[in-house]
């Protein structure tokens, strides 16, 4: 019975992935740290402090995340340790894509407090799709 290989690793490594991926989970950091004041949640006060609670509780592993990412760019050896954060990738990844198409188009000043520079980051939509079909791939 053959093993899958991870190439979403070579992506990272290889053709500069881990920018888009730190970016995301940076961002989605800086989401959950604020997710109490989302447009989504300002009207659902019990659900909200649930939401928060488990925000709290993914903020450690985001950290892991970033430190996994930096080990593996300095011994690409450790590149396989992060197949088991994909789904954190993949969360992170979708959430900042969501969130700058969301300051495109909406007024709300909790966007535009949350990406300050729309134009800056809608460059990062292309790479966000391109990371979403690469970290996810196996032969």
């Amino acid at each position: 019975m053959s093993q899958k290989i991870w190439l979403g690793r070579i992506y990272l490594k290889e053709e500069g992935g881990y920018e888009i991926i730190l970016r995301a989970l940076c961002h989605y950091k800086k989401r959950l740290r604020s997710i109490g004041r989302s447009p989504e949640l300002r009207d659902a006060a019990m659900f909200s402090q649930i939401v928060q609670q488990e925000a709290m509780k993914t903020g450690p592993a985001i950290d892991q995340a970033v430190g996994k990412i930096k080990n593996g760019l300095e011994n690409p050896d450790t590149l396989n340790e992060l197949q088991s954060d994909i789904p954190i990738f993949e969360k992170a990844l979708s959430c900042y894509q969501a969130d700058i198409q969301k300051a495109k188009n909406s007024s709300d000043k909790f966007y535009s407090e949350l990406i300050p520079d729309v134009r800056a980051v809608t460059a990062d939509l292309e790479k966000i799709k391109t990371a979403l079909s690469k970290i996810s791939e196996f032969t």
